[in-house]
């Protein structure tokens, strides 16, 4: 047997200090969750995995506790890429896929629309889509094999009641608020079973580590 000894992975003073700083903040947050980062970073191969499942139960908590602050950032986001509708068509795709899917309009409602420059009512816009909507926020009529494109236009000027019989009145935001509530099970059943596979994947890790450091010590 050699004299030299096996000197284990350091953990580097970097590293260290941020994990430190961070728990700090987050404390109340992430005491449950702390125990499961060290043990995990105690390991080298298991690092990687340790981190990742640590960051998203800690974004999952997050998420939950400024639950409003998304909310806020998700509508300047909505209306900041309403804004820049006919500027970009993957982003003008996307805008009419949501719409489509969540079966809404604007962040919090059709007057949204409005921060576009094709489709806000002021009378300086001399736009055909002037006071209406993407065709996106349109209602569907099953009967019809085409899309009508120009559904649209004009709605806006018309009475909320008479809007709801053409366009869906109900933001993008509160839809999808609403979608996530009818789906609570799923969704927190889908984020359950990553992080089960997860640890499963640390724990495959540390006794990846055992065995190898098993065939070092009988050399």
């Amino acid at each position: 047997m050699s004299g030299k000894h096996y000197k284990g992975p350091e953990v580097s003073c970097c590293i260290k200090y941020f994990i430190f700083a961070f728990n700090v903040i987050f404390w109340f947050l992430g005491i449950a969750f702390l125990g499961v980062g060290l043990w995990a970073w105690s390991e080298k191969f298991s690092v990687f995995l340790g981190i990742i499942f640590f960051l998203e139960l800690t974004a999952g908590v997050l998420a939950f506790v400024f639950k409003d602050w998304i909310k806020d950032q998700l509508y300047i986001f909505i209306n900041s890429n309403i804004k820049a509708y006919r500027d970009d068509i993957d982003l003008q795709n996307l805008i009419d896929f949501t719409q489509e899917y969540w079966q809404c309009c604007g962040a919090f409602g059709a007057d949204d629309w409005n921060l576009n420059i094709y489709f806000n009512c002021t009378d300086a816009n001399a736009s055909r889509e002037r006071c209406g909507v993407p065709f996106s926020c349109c209602t569907k009529d099953p009967a019809e094999d085409v899309i009508n494109t120009q559904c649209g236009y004009d709605v806006r000027q018309k009475p909320e009641l008479d809007q709801q019989a053409t366009i869906h009145t109900k933001g993008c935001v509160p839809q999808f608020e609403k979608w996530l509530q009818d789906n609570l099970t799923i969704v927190a059943g889908v984020f359950i079973g990553i992080a089960l596979l997860q640890i499963f994947g640390i724990c495959l890790a540390q006794n990846l580590v055992s065995d190898i450091e098993a065939v070092r010590a009988s050399w």
